[in-house]
């Protein structure tokens, strides 16, 4: 009997290779969840088998009614405004110095020798070492917590901006000079499009630490807020109201990166995508 071949497969083989199924994946059944679940299993028995003291570490579920009491009474959500408000602020402090540092720098020489060197400082001084300092001269109340933040987030933003900006094909802008492009319209159409991805990379690493630099700055005499919340539960050994708010930090800063990877994904459709789906 004559068997039909293609490529130097059989017709019969390719049978067997279609009838052949697919591998179990774990990572198709969310096998990325497995790990997380299985911690907060060993968590909650070793909790209530007395492994865990409740002084020590609350277990999830006396969390997560926690977490309801919180969102019910209004006590979270209040809090929760103030602190997004300090970081909101200090942002907009923050990302508009760095972006107008990173264009001055990377766009001018004359720029680059006055900014540069003052930023390379700036970036080996711990933003939380000048709390100190920040508390004697803005006092305690809101403004040396957003000075914090402002200035924790410069540099990352300032930083790959100028890496941005330097870094662009120099063939570009030999294609744009060809073109009759004037200096400005170089910098517009050709070298801020190619620093974008360079720009939201800073930015996404200047909104995390946003988030790292509040949970320190609200710890500064608060009235109000997470680290206020945190405060208050540490004097009354209150370990579920801790986890919860240090859980809904962790749900900023990831909610901060799926809102610039948003961005991302909308402003950079041009570019194409080395990553398989």
């Amino acid at each position: 009997m004559a068997v039909l071949t293609y490529n130097g497969i059989s017709s019969a083989g390719r049978d067997r290779q279609v009838a052949t199924p697919r591998r179990f994946s774990l990572s198709r059944f969310g096998g990325r969840w497995l790990s997380p679940v299985a911690l907060l299993l060993l968590w909650e028995a070793g909790s209530r088998l007395g492994l865990i003291p409740e002084r020590t570490l609350a277990a999830p579920s006396a969390v997560f009614g926690t977490l309801i009491e919180m969102v019910i009474s209004g006590e979270l959500p209040s809090n929760l405004l103030v602190s997004f408000a300090r970081v909101a602020a200090g942002l907009l402090i923050g990302v508009g110095l760095g972006l107008g540092l990173g264009l001055v720098a990377g766009l001018s020489r004359a720029g680059e020798l006055a900014v540069d060197p003052l930023m390379q400082i700036k970036r080996t001084i711990p933003a939380l070492a000048l709390t100190p300092l920040f508390i004697v001269w803005f006092g305690i109340g809101e403004t040396p917590k957003v000075a914090l933040i402002a200035f924790g987030t410069i540099f990352p933003v300032y930083l790959n901006l100028y890496s941005g900006i330097r870094g662009v094909d120099l063939r570009l802008l030999d294609a744009a000079r060809s073109f009759g492009l004037s200096r400005w319209e170089q910098i517009w159409h050709v070298v801020l499009p190619s620093a974008l991805p360079s720009l939201l990379v800073g930015l996404r690493y200047a909104l995390s630490v946003s988030i790292l630099v509040l949970v320190v700055a609200e710890q500064i005499n608060a009235s109000a807020g997470l680290g206020y919340l945190i405060n208050n539960a540490r004097d009354f050994m209150r370990t579920d109201i801790i986890v919860v708010c240090l859980m809904v930090y962790a749900i900023l800063g990831l909610g901060a990166d799926w809102l610039v990877r948003t961005i991302e994904a909308r402003a950079l459709i041009w570019r194409p995508s080395i990553v398989e789906q």
